[in-house]
């Protein structure tokens, strides 16, 4: 009998946030940590992608990164 490992709905969304940070840094052609403290310093962890996980994960990474990167610049140009 094959045995499956059930993630938390926490464990889910982390790994959600993790991927889209990835996909950020990828595109924008950054090292990760840097994003990852990018979007720290924004709020954009807490306050957008993990929040707001059950909207975004439904999207395409492609267009989820696309907005983020907007979403980053626009937050970063407010501070």
């Amino acid at each position: 009998m094959e045995k499956y490992i059930e993630l938390s709905n926490e464990e889910i969304r982390l790994g959600f946030v993790s991927t889209c940070i990835e996909s950020v840094a990828a595109a924008l052609k950054r090292p990760y940590h840097e994003v990852f403290l990018r979007m720290k310093k924004t709020g954009m962890i807490r306050n957008y992608i993990y929040h707001c996980y059950d909207a975004l994960h439904s999207d395409s990474l492609e267009n989820v990164t696309a907005e983020l990167i907007g979403l980053l610049k626009k937050e970063e140009d407010r501070q």
